[in-house]
């Protein structure tokens, strides 16, 4: 009897051994030969024109494990880069201002990731906001963090949608002029006509 209850605590006594180990065991390890390493946040271009998509890769982050990405968004400066600016009459030219594409969903500005068994990611996000956009990821697990900044452009408009400024009136007083060129020349050859025929120069016998 008293072997048996000596055996039972035996039996007990490994059992609570062995519960931190079977625990540690559980969760996810890195593979062999696994060294960790800088985390980087990389995009695929950075620089995009609003309704293209960008790739985001991270790497260096936590084996298997979930990593939040925030976007924030700052404004493009007046003049933006790539667009054609509106051009007076004079051949100066005024800046166009950056504006706002309209999705009818717009892109979030929080999701998350899953990183594979060596700390990678890919994903891919459609940003719907004109600006300098910072991504920052951080591993949950981790707490490793990386960033990296995305250009978006506004779409280019038609040269004929491009406001004008300026001296918006010589147009109408270059078609007026014409008119009254053409009309003068018309009152001159009625008036030689008449006078042709006022002395008799316009009549046949």
């Amino acid at each position: 009897m008293r072997l048996s209850r000596i055996l039972m605590a035996l039996t007990v006594g490994l059992a609570i051994v062995a519960a931190p180990t079977a625990a540690g065991a559980s969760q996810p390890q890195p593979p062999p030969g696994y060294v960790p390493q800088p985390p980087a946040l990389t995009l695929n271009r950075t620089t995009i024109v609003i309704g293209e998509s960008v790739v985001l890769t991270g790497t260096g982050f936590g084996p298997n494990e979930t990593v939040d990405i925030d976007v924030s968004v700052a404004p493009l400066a007046a003049s933006v880069p790539g667009q054609a600016p509106a051009r007076r009459s004079d051949g100066s030219t005024v800046a166009m201002a950056a504006v706002a594409y309209a999705q009818p969903q717009p892109a979030p500005h929080h999701f998350t990731a899953q990183t594979n068994a060596a700390g990678r990611f890919t994903v891919t996000y459609r940003p719907t906001d004109v600006g300098h956009l910072t991504f920052t990821a951080t591993g949950r697990e981790s707490g490793r963090t990386a960033s990296a900044t995305l250009t978006v452009l506004p779409k280019k408009q038609p040269p004929h949608h491009l406001p004008v400024t300026g001296d918006s009136m010589s147009t109408p007083l270059k078609v007026g002029g014409g008119l009254v060129g053409a009309g003068a020349v018309l009152m001159l050859g009625s008036l030689v006509w008449r006078r042709r025929n006022r002395f008799g120069m316009g009549s046949t016998r």
